[in-house]
């Protein structure tokens, strides 16, 4: 299939397939950090927000436009830094995907990675999850068990992002 009606990723007409290989690189090595964490099933909804959010970090993040397998590991800390509870990571994937967006324009051509960026993050921001209400006021009604707390719909990157910060620590 080739993407969006262009012939080849280099504009030559060769008919080759314009594979989004830093988007999938990216999503791959937030899939990874998520399953060594094991901190929920890989089919759930709060994986796929944690893995989107983890991803969209890697990729933002990658400003040299080379996400090497050597630098995983020394990447960790600045992964950590852009998902920590403190940080405006909403706006700074704002300001990232404009960036992108904007490089994408200059090189004149459909970019299949920030096409599948895009997707992600609308997701992140049009799918609420329902999640155990962390600004609740502590002791207001007895809790016995995590599924008996308050619950509140949040935007799914609320929830992903510091599930994915949590995996990050756990690697």
């Amino acid at each position: 299939m080739l993407h969006r009606g262009q012939e080849s990723t280099d504009g030559a007409g060769s008919g080759e397939l314009a594979v989004p290989m830093a988007w999938l690189y990216a999503e791959y090595i937030a899939d990874e950090l998520l399953r060594t964490g094991d901190l929920m099933p890989p089919t759930s909804f709060e994986f796929r927000a944690g893995r989107d959010a983890l991803a969209l970090t890697i990729f933002l993040s990658d400003t040299d436009g080379e996400l090497s397998g050597i630098r995983v590991v020394s990447q960790l800390e600045t992964w950590l830094s852009l998902t920590a509870y403190d940080q405006p990571w909403q706006d700074w994937v704002g300001e990232r995907m404009a960036v992108v967006t904007a490089e994408a324009l200059e090189a004149g051509g459909p970019s299949p990675d920030l096409d599948l960026a895009v997707a992600a993050w609308r997701w992140l921001e049009e799918t609420e999850l329902l999640a155990p209400d962390l600004d609740a006021v502590p002791g207001g009604g007895s809790v016995f068990g995590e599924d008996d707390g308050p619950k509140v719909w949040t935007p799914a990157w609320r929830l992903g992002l510091p599930l994915g910060h949590l995996a990050i620590h756990l690697f």
